[in-house]
């Protein structure tokens, strides 16, 4: 079975985020990035099922600038074995990115497409239930545990309520959440074996998908500041601050 693994570029999450100054965005320009959290948990649970014989094959798949391959070679110095990089300046929203993997993913026919539930950059936690939708493929999302059963795979999904199993049939998606497993680190040598791994470079027009953003942004600002606490003498006081602010 071959797996598809998608991975994004995003700011490193030990990044203190900054609204730029015109408020047009997050800012980025100088900025450490790296592979999406979630993103390397879908390549460990793909790199898993491979060593367990589920697997033949792991492509990964990234869209975005040429900056986005570092975070392809990372998966693949990690154990996918090849890459498609989908080149484009452009802003690319949920729809567009679902769009482009679905044409993707009609071309290389994989058994399964495992994601990050989100990423950690606009937290949208859309595209893996658009992808499914636009495939009619069955879906799995914030998976803590993935057991593949044959032609199946019974999975284990965060909820709020606590943990909910499901059963869905192959081929399908499934989302990853952070307790599905802990990402390995890619060892110098296999970090040199990746530059010689397979990695393609394709265009959004290559698939004939229109990418233009459905969805703007007028402004970015930071939250306000949290403001200090303040200690009651009674509950009575408790009671009327609270009606005071509104919550009562």
């Amino acid at each position: 079975m071959k797996i598809l693994v998608t991975v994004k570029r995003a700011v490193d999450y030990n990044v203190k985020v900054r609204v730029k100054s015109d408020n047009s965005g997050v800012e980025t320009a100088n900025v450490k990035m790296s592979m999406n959290p979630f993103d390397e948990i879908a390549v460990e649970e793909a790199i898993r099922l491979k060593e367990k014989g589920v697997a033949t094959e792991i492509v990964v798949v990234s869209l975005g600038v040429d900056k986005a391959q570092e975070v392809i070679r990372t998966a693949m110095a990690m154990g996918a074995d090849r890459g498609i990089h989908v080149l484009t300046d452009a802003e690319l929203q949920p729809l567009a990115v679902a769009k482009l993997l679905k044409a993707i993913i009609v071309e290389e026919n994989p058994g399964l497409v495992i994601m990050g539930k989100q990423s950690i950059d606009d937290d949208f936690n859309q595209t893996g239930q658009m992808l499914a939708a636009l495939l009619n493929w069955p879906q799995a999302t914030f998976a803590s545990k993935v057991t593949i059963n044959g032609d199946s795979a019974e999975v284990s999904r965060e909820v709020d309520s606590g943990t909910e199993v499901i059963n869905v049939k192959l081929p399908a998606i499934i989302t990853t959440d952070l307790r599905l497993n802990e990402p390995r680190y890619a060892a110098l040598p296999n970090i040199m074996k990746a530059r010689a791994k397979p990695l393609a470079t394709k265009k959004p027009e290559d698939y004939g998908v229109d990418i233009t953003p459905r969805l703007k942004t007028i402004k970015v600002e930071e939250p306000p500041k949290r403001k200090g606490g303040a200690k009651v003498a009674s509950v009575e006081e408790l009671v009327g601050k609270l009606k005071e602010a509104g919550v009562l």
